[in-house]
This record gives C-alpha cells, sequence and structure tokens, in this order.
C-alpha cells in the first residue's frame, strides 16, 4: 500500500465547537464583515457583532418553542444569508441541522426528515412549508406549529418568540446551551445524494468542521485568511458549500450569498470576490461561454490562440517548477498580448479580482486547468466526500499539479490500498452514519480507514489523482477495464456537450450516449455557419454528429485502442435533476440512467 499523510498545523481544544468560533471572531473584531448580501446596487454587510445578534436571537425563538439540545432541526432553503444564519442558529441552541435540498421531492424530503426524527423545520418559501405539510403523515414528530417560513416573516416570528415572557429562555440558559456543545457533539447530519438506493445520513461534528478549517486556513492563508472574501452560489445543503461557510468564520473573511443564480455575473461584478467557489461544471460553462461570445463577435481565431498560449504558458510554469524550461521569450510575450486582450476580460467575468478559485466535486480537466491557470486564475482542485466535511486534499497556490487534486490538508492521511481504491483517515472523517451500523461496517476496513469506493494514485510528491469510481469501472466483454470517468470529463469539456455515459459492461466495445446543452447549441452552430437547430433536430444532424466525432475522437486519445469509444448516441432530453438522472449534487445516476435508458444502450450493440 502506499500512503501519506500531513501532521496537524494547528492543535484545537477538544471542547471547541462552530459558534465557539463565531464568539472568538465577534470578540476579537465586532465590525469585522462576516456576512454580505445584495442590497439594491450595492452589498449589504453584516459585522460579527450583528450576526451574533441576529443569531441569538434565532436560537433563542428555537430554545423557545420546545427544541431541546440533540433535536434534529431541517433546514431547506437555496442559498441565501439567511440559511447561515439560521444554520448557526440551530448550533446556538444546542439542536442538529438536517439540510435539505430545496429541489427535492415529497418523497425524498419525507424519507430525509422521518429517519432523521426531525422535529423542526426551517423553510424559505411558501411552498416549501407545503411539500412537508404534504408528508406530515410520514414525519409526527414535526408539527406545523415548528415550521418558520423565512419569506413570510418566519425570523420574525422566531425571535419574537424568544421574547415571549411566558416562553422565553433566560439568556444565561441559552449560553449554557451553547457553551454546553464541544467538538464531539453532532453538528449535521447530511444525507449523501444517493445514485444508488436510499440517501444515507452522514454524521458530522463540530470537531470535523472545527479541526478541518482551522488547518485549511493555516494551510492555505493566502485564499483563505484575514481579507479575503467569496460569494457563495452552490447549494448550502451540499457539505462543499457548507465547509465553506465555516471555513469563512475560521479564516475571518467575508462570506457573500448571491441572491439569485440568474443574477450571478452581475453579483461578481459589483461583489468582486477575492476567490471563487465552484464545480468544474461552472468552470466548462464559463470557458464555453467566453469562446462563443468571441466566435460570434467575430474574434474566434484569437481566442482559439490565446486558449493555447494560456495552456502552452501554464505547461511551460509547471516544467519550470520540476526543473525543467520555463516560458521562453516568445510565449511570454504573446501572453502578455493576450493578457490584455482576452484573459483580462475573463478575469472581469469572475470580477476582475480573483487570482484563485476552488474546484470541487469532481475533475476539472487538464485542458480546462491550464486554460485558466494561464489565463491568471488558478484553480485549486481539491478532492472529498460528505463523508469527510468536503475536502482532504487540495492543491496550493505555491504548488499545482493541474491533473490532480492536490496533497493531503494537515492532519488529514491518503492510502492506496492493493486493487487501488482511495482510503482516508483524519479527524476531519465523519463518525458514521445515521442508524445505520450495517453501513459503517462496510465503509471502513479493519484499521479504521474510511473506503471512498474511488479509485486513485498518490505521486512521488504526495499529490492524489483520481482515475474512477470502483463500482463504476467497465469490464468489456474482451476482459478490458475501463474508468468512464476519464472519457466523460473528456466529452463533457466540449461546448455543445452537456453529459455524457460512458456504457460497454460485458459489451464487445466500449460506447457512450452524449445529450446537447440546448443553452449553447443555437449560438454555437449560428457562429459556425450552420443551421440553427433545436437539440431534437441537431440530434440526427450529420454535420452536428460529426462534430461530436471529433469530441469523441479527441477523448479517445487519452485511452488505449480497447478504451475507445467506438459508437455514440445522441440523446433528445438531458440528464437533470427534474429528471431524477442527475444528483442535486450533478452527479450522474448511473444505474437510473442505464434503466431509464436501456433501450438507447440496447441500439448501440445492435447491427
Amino acid at each position: 500500500m502506499i500512503e501519506r499523510a500531513e501532521p496537524l498545523d494547528v492543535q484545537v481544544d477538544p471542547s471547541t465547537s462552530i459558534t465557539d468560533l463565531l464568539v472568538e471572531v465577534a470578540a476579537d473584531d465586532p465590525g469585522l464583515a462576516l456576512l454580505a448580501r445584495p442590497a439594491g446596487d450595492g452589498w449589504e454587510h453584516l459585522s460579527a457583532a450583528d450576526v451574533v445578534e441576529r443569531v441569538r436571537s434565532l436560537a433563542a425563538g428555537l430554545a423557545a418553542s420546545g427544541v431541546a439540545p440533540g433535536d434534529r432541526v431541517a433546514l431547506l432553503s437555496r442559498t441565501r444569508l439567511e440559511w447561515t444564519l439560521a444554520d448557526l442558529a440551530i448550533w446556538w441552541a444546542g439542536a442538529v441541522t438536517v439540510p435539505v435540498y430545496e429541489t427535492s421531492s415529497a418523497d425524498q424530503a419525507a424519507w430525509i426528515l422521518s429517519d432523521s426524527g426531525c422535529v423542526a423545520a426551517v423553510v424559505e418559501q411558501p411552498r416549501h412549508a407545503a411539500l412537508l405539510a404534504s408528508v406530515a403523515a410520514e414525519v409526527p414528530a414535526l408539527s406545523p406549529e415548528r415550521t418558520w417560513v423565512i419569506d413570510d416573516g418566519g425570523f420574525e416570528a422566531l425571535a419574537a418568540l424568544g421574547r415571549d415572557p411566558g416562553l422565553a429562555v433566560e439568556a444565561a440558559e441559552l449560553e449554557r446551551r451553547r457553551a454546553g456543545v464541544t467538538g464531539a457533539d453532532l453538528a449535521t447530519i447530511i444525507y449523501t445524494s444517493g445514485t444508488t438506493g436510499r440517501p444515507k445520513g452522514c454524521q458530522l461534528t463540530h470537531a470535523n468542521f472545527v479541526v478541518l478549517s482551522r488547518n485549511a486556513v493555516s494551510a492555505i492563508p493566502e485564499v483563505f485568511g484575514a481579507g479575503g472574501s467569496t460569494l457563495l452560489f452552490l447549494p448550502l445543503a451540499h457539505v462543499f458549500a457548507r465547509f465553506i461557510q465555516v471555513l469563512s468564520i475560521a479564516g475571518r473573511t467575508t462570506l457573500a450569498h448571491t441572491a439569485d443564480p440568474k443574477d450571478l455575473t452581475r453579483d461578481l461584478g459589483t461583489f468582486r470576490p477575492s476567490y471563487v467557489l465552484a464545480v468544474p461544471r461552472v468552470f466548462e460553462k464559463v470557458y464555453a461561454s467566453a469562446e462563443q461570445k468571441a466566435i460570434e463577435g467575430g474574434r474566434g481565431k484569437v481566442f482559439a490562440k490565446a486558449a493555447a498560449v494560456a495552456e502552452a504558458h501554464s505547461r511551460a510554469e509547471d516544467s519550470a517548477l520540476a526543473g525543467g524550461r520555463g516560458p521562453g521569450l516568445a510565449l511570454r510575450a504573446q501572453h502578455a498580448l493576450f493578457d490584455r486582450l482576452v484573459y483580462s476580460k475573463l478575469r472581469a467575468v469572475l470580477g476582475g479580482r480573483a487570482e484563485y478559485a476552488v474546484s470541487g466535486g469532481g475533475p476539472l480537466g487538464d485542458r480546462l486547468g491550464h486554460f485558466f491557470k494561464g489565463a491568471g486564475i488558478r484553480v485549486l482542485q481539491g478532492y472529498g466526500l460528505t463523508e469527510t466535511t468536503a475536502p482532504t486534499t487540495v492543491n496550493r497556490p505555491g504548488r499545482i499539479k493541474v491533473a490532480t487534486v492536490g496533497r493531503p490538508l494537515p492532519g488529514t492521511a491518503v492510502r492506496i490500498a492493493d486493487d487501488g481504491e482511495v482510503l482516508l483517515r483524519g479527524p476531519h472523517v465523519f463518525s458514521g452514519y445515521w442508524h445505520d451500523p450495517a453501513a459503517d461496517a462496510e465503509a471502513f476496513d479493519a484499521d479504521g480507514w474510511f473506503r471512498t469506493g474511488d479509485l486513485g494514485s498518490l505521486d512521488e510528491d504526495g499529490f492524489l489523482s483520481i482515475t474512477g469510481r470502483k463500482k463504476e469501472i467497465i469490464v468489456t466483454a474482451g476482459g478490458k477495464n475501463v474508468a468512464p470517468a476519464v472519457l466523460e470529463d473528456r466529452l463533457r469539456a466540449h461546448p455543445i456537450i452537456s453529459q455524457a455515459l460512458v456504457v460497454g459492461d460485458a459489451r464487445p466495445y466500449v460506447a457512450a450516449l452524449l445529450t446537447l446543452d440546448a443553452d449553447v447549441l443555437p449560438g454555437w452552430l449560428k457562429a459556425r455557419g450552420m443551421p440553427v437547430l433545436d437539440v431534437a433536430a441537431a440530434a440526427t444532424d450529420p454535420g452536428v454528429r460529426a462534430v461530436l466525432q471529433e469530441a469523441v475522437d479527441a477523448a479517445n486519445a487519452a485511452v488505449s485502442r480497447a478504451e475507445q469509444v467506438k459508437r455514440f448516441a445522441v440523446l433528445t432530453e438531458d440528464f437533470t435533476e427534474a429528471n431524477g438522472l442527475l444528483t442535486p449534487s450533478m452527479k450522474l445516476r448511473r444505474r437510473v440512467v442505464l434503466r431509464e435508458r436501456a433501450d438507447d444502450v440496447e441500439r448501440l450493440y445492435a447491427g
């Protein structure tokens, strides 16, 4: 076995809770702008003292309603400032937050709330309250009287409840509740996306968040330390954004929340974060949008050359770090020219101030990683799971290996098992699944290492690379093992491809199901002088299929001949969360897709 472990940078008192971090910041720097949200043409900032005051009033209301320490409270909302305030208030009251995606179906919500035993809920809109009411019979512990709707004055009602003379919990008692929570106590139960079967509840403690956050700030202070800021638009129901929420408090940085994803470009431009947080699909969209605008403006060749120079410059920088030649004089001159013409405009899309971006939730891909680094935005790819409180490994500003997900954070350890599975250990690893000892036994090996289910490798410098999912490895009829992620990631990087699913298990060759990006497709076709078609017509158009074949050929260049995609089908319906083919965190529900699109798969092997 190959192993890499990093010692802790920061030792954390075992009694420290997440709210202890907040209290400490408010005591040291009460005027620090901790949270922000859009307000008219500008931004409303909440100081650390403001946050403590609002959180305490909400916690008092929860306590007055009868929510006891250790009780589970559901939180169902889009990402917004109130989400963070409610989360902190639940912890202040000594309770446990159970996040629910605001896009969840009634069946999904009923399972999460009933399995976790939620006794109260904070929801965003009346429709969310109606959703919970529709499953009331399945969640007997949750009453309508303890469901507060943010957009219907729920926060005001909670604060008033906390001031009610007949119900109010004394300030000293509320503080005893808060201070009584230690690092070992449960902070949240986050239900996995459930690519197969029912979602399982991952139990994360206060220490999981606190220790990892403290050490991440210590390891990467230039990104996560004081003076930094980020604009959060990823769902806070997901562990990735949730960790950043706590990390911002630990690092004493400003966490802004976008009001509406449709306003993201505007909000980035006005807030101007020092770093951005996104999943690979966001970076793919940014690149495709920039390329499309250049083509529509008659500057397609300029953009293509700029992209090639950015990638070459980034690779040359990497070569220099490894002891080779860096960018030559001609390349540096070209890079400086395109920085003025192209790269500066791309950085302006992200607000103009961000030097770093943090990417997680999946691989970004070698080409895009080098492009963004060459364009002046260093994407720090990381790796983790819900069970590991998000990141275990991450690239650092001073040493980025684009094709990897970085080195272990302080206090964490990575081991590669004999069969290639990535195993993890450290204070960030969850305490187990909620009421599921059988799943716990399966999740850990005899030495206490967490089995991730991912396949990977460690290089001589301790950088981790992920090559696929253990359960998703395809074994062709000829006995060839194929990791579909390598091909799928490269296919999705093409501007008009939205999703890709590689198939071939027990089949004579590898094939793929492709879907088209309905938003990008019309402009992309028009810019190339091709007929503007809708998705249904484009799926069978010879010109479009020829372009897709080029994308397939490019992806095939990354694998051996036996692993290459021989045939592909273009579907007329995308894989989405709405049709049940993607999880809320945008992961493919592979088994569901294979079941729902079985006829399309069979046609790939007919004749």
